[in-house]
């Protein structure tokens, strides 16, 4: 394999300074892969590609130096200090692959203009490394969720109306979504955001055979979520309510505290739970905003159930973690299983990766063990 590249939308944000920091890392041998799922003996197999045979850019609508957030992360305790001295000159090689965004507010012109801009930017830096092929990882901002147009079911009409400067018929994670497909290059949203997840472009994802994945990576409370809930339905207690409260700092803090933006994230999370429980349940949820975090966050979640002749009884928990931790391997694992399963010629949504989403795109299946079994069986086929 002549190399796989990594192209991250939202590049210079927590997530993705994490995940390219943590990448250089295993590279150098600077640190070992805890948290990275494709190190499991379950895919020795598979025709991975190798931490120094991915190669990374991507877009972005700010212009903060990947250093300056790694000492940021540095000091919140997500990274180790004594790490940027090794990595630094790496990190800015990265930095000098990282382009200009599509951001709306500020972009003069059509979203075609745009789309084709960021196509021109994936395919440049596909051969100006001489890759293989390209994966897309959406790690931005979330957006606020999107109404439905006729323009979002028919291709024709989408691309007519992206040519009209005067409309913006695509949300940026659908745009860059877009540009993806029409590079050539698989695409994983690990946001809540609208991203693929349209009629339009998973047609055109399997009509361009290129496989996508998403949504919003599971990384915390909905993680522990989807291996609690099917205790109580394996064992015939009843739940009756659900509730669930998110403090978190950083960037994602100071994002969800806008109640749209907010609204992906609590209908991801919602639609998971009545789908593992098999009924709908009383389940309040709040995000709020708190600054002194920083890139912590903490969830607490209490769970009121029933249990033989009508005894109530009670569940609580509280997970404490740092996000960015948890997401940084998640991006790398998908990005490396996308670009074997692009390989292998497949094309459309790929539900195997389930357990990696809280909303999964081409799965069903919401319960942790089942996910990973199912990912466990789909890596035994791609190893043969």
């Amino acid at each position: 394999m002549a190399g796989t590249g990594l192209w991250l939308i939202g590049a210079r944000g927590s997530v993705s300074t994490t995940a390219v920091s943590g990448l250089l890392a295993l590279r150098a041998g600077l640190a070992p892969p805890t948290g990275c799922v494709t190190e499991r003996p379950e895919f020795a197999d598979v025709p991975l590609p190798r931490w120094d045979e991915l190669v990374v850019g991507g877009h972005d609508v700010v212009s903060t130096p990947l250093e300056k957030t790694a000492a940021h992360l540095a000091a919140s305790g997500v990274l180790p200090g004594h790490l940027l001295g090794l990595i630094g000159s790496d990190l800015r090689a990265v930095d000098a692959e990282i382009r200009d965004g599509y951001h709306p507010v500020s972009h003069h012109g059509s979203q075609a203009e745009a789309a084709e801009r960021m196509v021109a930017d994936i395919v440049g830096f596909r051969e100006r490394h001489g890759l293989d092929r390209v994966v897309v990882v959406n790690v931005s901002s979330t957006e606020p969720p999107v109404p439905f147009v006729p323009e979002h079911d028919d291709l024709a009409a989408l691309e007519s109306a992206m040519a009209d400067a005067s409309r913006s018929v695509l949300p940026p994670s659908s745009v860059s979504a877009y540009a993806a497909l029409r590079a050539g290059c698989p695409f994983v949203d690990f946001t809540p955001s609208t991203g693929i997840a349209l009629p339009v472009l998973e047609r055109l994802a399997k009509d361009l055979g290129i496989p996508f994945a998403g949504r919003d990576g599971k990384t915390g409370e909905t993680l522990l979520r989807t291996v609690l809930a099917p205790m109580f339905t394996a064992r015939a207690l009843r739940v009756r309510s659900w509730a669930g409260t998110n403090l978190l700092g950083g960037g994602d803090g100071a994002t969800l505290h806008d109640p749209s933006r907010a609204a992906s994230k609590l209908e991801s999370k919602a639609r998971g739970l009545a789908a593992l429980l098999g009924h709908d349940v009383t389940a309040p949820l709040h995000i709020d905003n708190v600054p002194d975090l920083g890139e912590q966050k903490t969830a607490w979640d209490h769970v009121s159930f029933e249990g033989f002749l009508g005894a109530r009884m009670t569940l609580q928990f509280t997970w404490t973690g740092l996000d960015s931790s948890l997401a940084a391997p998640l991006v790398l694992d998908l990005a490396r299983l996308a670009a074997a399963a692009h390989a292998d010629g497949q094309s459309g949504a790929l539900g195997a990766l389930a357990v990696f989403f809280k909303d999964p795109l081409g799965s069903d299946e919401h319960r942790f063990a089942e996910q990973t079994r199912e990912l466990y069986r789909w890596a035994g086929e791609l190893a043969r």
